[in-house]
């Protein structure tokens, strides 16, 4: 049953997501009040949360925090390159996701600082065996960057957050779904993770080819793909 998984973890924590189970939600002082009251009030009211922390690995930190602050091109690098089939657009001044598997909703970007995003998000799971799901969430990533030592460095990640269900049957069962749905939770972030993982990777091994495979996609836009050409300093 794919509803609560693919809820948890594409909407809310798919993109992008400093919330251990169970330690206090720290916001910033300047997030404005209406956003901290809602951010606050969901994760009191949280049916799930995760954690998932990511190794480092070697990834040049202009063009990660690049895709990072550009979800809707940086979701067509994922297809191109094959690694992920989300789909990141704007429409009425929001940005939108769709997962590819019956999960659509809007996201944005609360608080923006280096080494560290948080999103509001909400939207909906719909399948034909299940009754549609409704849901929000706030969630958080953090990243931090060290030299190697060779004119290189790592990037460490973790992403988190809180997941509330407007759905009766799921809340029903309470303590008797979480484990679950919290396995779940788990699985889709460290997916998350592993994607902007295999993406520094090929960018490493061979950029020209990405460039090539991205610029092959005639939706992408045009303004990102030239300055992520310039980024990957390809001809």
């Amino acid at each position: 049953m794919r509803g609560p998984t693919i809820f948890v973890g594409a909407l809310l924590i798919g993109l992008g997501v400093a919330l251990a189970a169970g330690s206090p939600l720290t916001l910033p002082p300047e997030l404005p009040a209406a956003d901290r009251t809602k951010l606050e009030g969901i994760v009191r009211s949280s049916f799930a949360s995760t954690r998932v922390e990511q190794p480092p690995y070697v990834a040049r930190a202009e063009i990660w925090e690049f895709l990072l602050d550009h979800p809707e091109f940086a979701s067509h690098v994922t297809r191109a390159l094959k690694v992920a089939r989300y789909r990141i657009w704007h429409e009425g001044g929001e940005l939108w996701l769709d997962d590819g598997w019956g999960v659509r909703g809007q996201f944005r970007f609360v608080h923006v600082e280096r080494g560290r995003r948080i999103l509001y998000a909400r939207g909906r799971f719909e399948q034909t065996l299940l009754p549609t799901i409704h849901g929000q969430g706030v969630g958080s990533l953090e990243y931090a960057f060290r030299p190697t030592g060779d004119q290189r460095a790592t990037v460490a990640t973790a992403v988190s957050g809180y997941l509330q269900v407007d759905n009766r049957a799921l809340n029903a069962l309470g303590r008797l779904a979480a484990p679950f749905v919290q396995a779940k939770a788990d699985r889709e972030a460290g997916l998350l993770l592993r994607t902007f993982a295999r993406v520094m990777r090929a960018i490493e091994e061979d950029p020209a080819s990405v460039y090539r495979r991205v610029a092959e996609r005639a939706d992408a836009p045009r303004a990102e793909l030239e300055r992520f050409r310039q980024l990957l300093r390809v001809p």
